[in-house]
């Protein structure tokens, strides 16, 4: 299984080198492609397409979501999206999406190849970028596009040979003909409803518990200038979607160090990585976009005092009082880390509605 996730991995990451730009500008493209898409594949003329609408609503404490005209939830494009999701028919190596994105791990892996880590699927309804270096930009949609047109190079006729699929398609899109669309579209779907919205943070935020000593003074810590860490990580969905060089590194030496500079071409873009959301970080054995740290412990203590001031690291990182790093003490650094395990959701880990299919 590994072997066949790091044959996988390592063709995805030799594509966003090498046509990483390419991926970035072709928002147009995609959309030319989908309309394409609709021009040759024609409705069915013997099926009338009802579906059953899907409310999705998020906790009061999120922002607001907005989901495209062209694809409201409906229940029966949510089950086919799961049941996609879990099948290996998509990709021609053997893996499904849920090979790498685990629902017992937040959706995500500790599988790790060649320094890259994987970020999880929770939460994505709110993401306008997505990959480390934001190589794709817009919705759901267009991210679950890349998934099964470039990341897996999914075989259509393989799949249109599937007479399940074939019908469930048929009835749910109106078409008679699987293409790229109606999987990225049901995929989204499925995964626009992957929230994590249960935490004991979110209890703590509905008055429903109260936090431990450390856990509220990590929290105090958290969304203060002292401990300074939400400003990238706004609360309550614990990321701004936007890219930062946080001072990782002084030098670039590898090619995936250099992040969204390998899609713009830019000096100033050397380093920059979108913020990651930190529910359920507490579970995830690899850190930051290389898996450089193995703890949390280690993430505070780099942000505390590890910080590379290089020419253009985020002008947040290096505030004045702030140059030679956060000075938190020992207490303040395992208040922060308590705070950070108040955002593991156990109740999504176990919710058999996001789980393989029967």
């Amino acid at each position: 299984m590994e072997r066949m996730f790091f044959l996988l991995y390592h063709r995805f990451l030799h594509r966003i080198v090498m046509v990483g730009l390419i991926t970035f500008l072709a928002g147009v493209s995609t959309l030319s492609a989908c309309k394409k898409n609709s021009e040759d594949n024609p409705p069915s003329t013997d099926s009338t397409v009802v579906l059953t609408p899907y409310e999705i609503i998020p906790p009061a404490h999120f922002p607001v979501l907005k989901i495209p005209d062209d694809n409201k939830p409906s229940v029966e494009r949510i089950k086919l999206g799961r049941m996609l999701y879990y099948d290996t028919l998509l990709s021609n190596d053997g893996k499904a999406c849920a090979g790498c994105h685990l629902q017992s791990k937040g959706f995500t892996t500790d599988l790790l190849y060649q320094g890259v880590t994987v970020l999880p699927h929770e939460n994505l309804a709110w993401n306008t970028n997505f990959m480390w270096n934001a190589s794709i930009q817009g919705t759901l949609e267009d991210a679950m596009l890349f998934e099964v047109q470039t990341f897996f190079a999914t075989n259509l006729e393989k799949v249109n040979q599937n007479s399940t699929y074939r019908q469930l398609v048929k009835k749910y899109f109106g078409v008679n003909k699987i293409t790229y669309k109606e999987l990225s579209y049901s995929l989204a779907q499925f995964v626009r409803t992957l929230i994590s919205r249960d935490t004991k943070y979110d209890r703590f935020i509905r008055g429903e518990i109260e936090l431990s000593y450390d856990e509220l003074q990590g929290r105090n810590l958290f969304f203060s200038e002292r401990g300074d860490c939400f400003h990238c990580h706004i609360n309550p969905v614990m990321t701004d979607n936007q890219l930062h060089n946080i001072g990782l590194d002084s030098l670039y030496s590898k090619e995936l160090d250099k992040g969204f500079f390998n899609l713009s071409g830019k000096v100033s873009d050397l380093g920059k990585f979108r913020t990651p959301n930190l529910r359920n970080v507490a579970l995830r054995k690899h850190l930051m976009h290389d898996g450089r740290f193995s703890s949390l412990e280690e993430v505070v203590e780099f942000y505390n005092s590890g910080v590379h001031k290089v020419t253009n690291v985020d002008p947040i990182m290096t505030k004045p009082g702030k140059e030679n790093g956060l000075n938190l003490s020992s207490q303040e650094k395992m208040q922060i880390v308590a705070f950070l395990q108040t955002l593991t959701d156990l109740t999504m880990l176990a919710d058999t509605t996001l789980s393989t299919p029967n």
